[in-house]
């Protein structure tokens, strides 16, 4: 079989399997967030931090809500780090230095997962499991209570109460992401991911000698990290690694398991907002955009020119010989499409046109279809640009789901789009400036460049993944990325709940013969096309200087 038909069938595999998950997974989901009762565990959760899970909070509460539990968590995660060399378990680790530690706790707390370090040379079991695997359930759970009360902003009127932070936190932790995670790492052991709490010992090779690898609860951890499109790795090479990501099933099925719940939210929000079809049109613009990127790195990779690409039969160097292009590809694009960031595959060691579409997945926002519920609620405010501009292209006042798109919410989506670009692009630009940066560069030129770029673009759109050749173990990058990932996590949460109280004040619009149609095809085109053209028009200057000058040299 040619490997691009192999890349194909696994395609459609994968396709299939989500289409089967999408309505079971996005109505449970709409049940969850839609319920008045509470489980009894549940129950013991607000008694022991004392939350009224009953009480509604308009927008102020629900972000103090926010900030507070993720500053918690930041604060936790770095002193349980900073305390690494007394606590059991540590497999003999020392203490995090204090920028690392700060860099991994804003990291794991915004749904990164940024590595700036070894993890199994740096990270011990109490660390690994009561502190990065617990942030990757509550990170993600904060992304989808984010989503949902901007579509209950949709769906509500005559109120600014868009729902319960803490019943959102605790519902979507323990009815969705928790029992999810048990189903998959039962799969993934299945497959021969290891789970135990081992400690460190000698792995033989096959052309003698042995290396030293310490064990640990990883399919566990590597369950929720692809549930919750958190990414990162127990160990350094990430989902390229065996002990993470055994065989050619395990790979398809984390690929699986990141796109599963960014895609069925969509349905949950149709269901909540009483029209399937709105649902609808977001799957459809997240799709395109989705199997398009794929078909481009396809295209990219395996067409590349040169006698060592044809002889390999594309570009083959940094891939996992295991999964081929075809597979690497699907991974790559499906992570920085999301804000997963897991890798099977250097990103550094694609064509300059392939590193290229991984930068641009990440800087359209993470939207096709984007991390837990960071994606649908970023996909919604392109919708509302979207329908702005057609609305000026008409001369109508813009509406969207009922409501008008006035002034005030035109200005909270514009700034929620402004503000990653600006910490990129700014960080970056610093960063090539100053010296000390610059020494942390293995490579020069265009390539040495997309290195930079990319490791800002990852960190303030949430990501995670790394271009590779780059030294981000340093106060500089620790201490930037990790605020470009705090900036660029809870800034843009400021403006998506703006906007969701801004709704949920008004009340509903009827929809006239002037109205556009926002659960048809010419909508879902014009949204693609808002996006690219946004996106580009922000972004093309950098990229031309990276990885198209790369690209279009080679």
């Amino acid at each position: 079989m040619s490997p691009v038909l192999a890349g194909v069938l696994q395609l459609l595999a994968l396709i299939a399997a989500l289409a089967l998950a999408y309505r079971p997974l996005g109505d449970h989901m709409a049940r969850v967030y839609s319920s008045d009762r509470h489980l009894r565990v549940e129950k013991w959760i607000y008694k022991g931090i004392g939350a009224d899970p009953n009480t509604e909070m308009r927008r102020p509460a629900y972000l103090r809500g926010v900030l507070a539990f993720s500053a918690v968590s930041v604060l936790f995660l770095y002193l349980l780090q900073r305390i690494q060399g007394s606590l059991p378990g540590s497999l003999g680790f020392s203490s995090i230095d204090p920028d690392q530690a700060f860099n991994t706790a804003a990291s794991f707390a915004t749904n990164t997962n940024w590595q700036s370090y070894y993890g199994e040379q740096a990270m011990g079991h109490v660390v690994q499991t009561g502190g990065l695997a617990v942030q990757n359930f509550v990170s993600a759970a904060v992304g989808i209570a984010v989503a949902v009360a901007l579509v209950r902003g949709f769906a509500r009127s005559r109120t600014g109460e868009l729902g319960n932070f803490w019943a959102d936190l605790v519902r979507g932790t323990v009815r969705i992401l928790l029992p999810l995670s048990v189903i998959a790492a039962i799969v993934l052991v299945a497959c021969g991911v290891i789970q135990n709490f081992a400690g460190i010992h000698e792995v033989g090779q096959f052309t003698g000698g042995g290396q030293e690898w310490n064990g640990g609860a990883v399919a566990s951890q590597e369950a929720i990290k692809e549930i919750g499109t958190n990414g990162g790795g127990y160990f350094n090479a990430n989902s390229a690694h065996p002990f993470e990501n055994p065989n050619a099933f395990s790979n398809l099925f984390e690929v699986f398991l990141l796109l599963l719940i960014p895609f069925a939210l969509t349905r949950t929000f149709g269901r909540m907002v009483g029209s399937l079809r709105q649902g609808y049109a977001i799957l459809a613009t997240m799709a395109t955009i989705w199997v398009g990127f794929i078909c481009l790195m396809w295209w990219t990779e395996f067409a590349h020119h040169g006698p060592a690409f044809e002889i390999a039969g594309g570009a083959m160097e940094g891939k996992e010989a295991r999964f081929g292009i075809g597979a690497s590809s699907i991974f790559s694009i499906s992570t920085t499409l999301t804000s997963t960031g897991a890798v099977d595959s250097f990103h550094s060691s694609n064509t300059g046109l392939g590193g290229g579409l991984n930068l641009l997945g990440m800087q359209l926002g993470e939207i096709a279809p984007g991390g837990t519920g960071s994606g649908l609620y970023g996909m919604l405010i392109m919708a509302v640009i979207a329908v702005f501009i057609a609305g000026l292209m008409v001369g109508r006042t813009p509406e969207y789901l009922g409501k008008k798109i006035g002034t005030r919410e035109i200005k909270f989506a514009a700034c929620y789009i402004l503000i990653t670009p600006t910490l990129v692009l700014v960080l970056t630009s610093l960063a090539m400036a100053l010296p000390t940066p610059g020494d942390s560069m293995t490579n020069s030129g265009a390539h040495g460049f997309s290195e930079i770029l990319y490791a800002y673009t990852s960190g303030a759109n949430n990501n995670g993944s790394a271009f590779a050749g780059l030294n981000a173990d340093t106060q500089w990058f620790n201490t930037t990325i990790g605020i470009a990932m705090l900036l660029g996590r809870f800034l843009p949460m400021v403006f998506v709940l703006a906007l969701a109280g801004s709704l949920a004040e008004q009340k509903p619009v009827p929809a006239t013969a002037g109205t556009l149609r926002t659960d048809k095809p010419l909508f879902a085109g014009l949204l693609v096309g808002a996006i690219l053209i946004i996106t580009g028009l922000t972004y093309f200057p950098a990229l031309a200087l990276g990885p198209l000058a790369e690209g279009l040299a080679s």
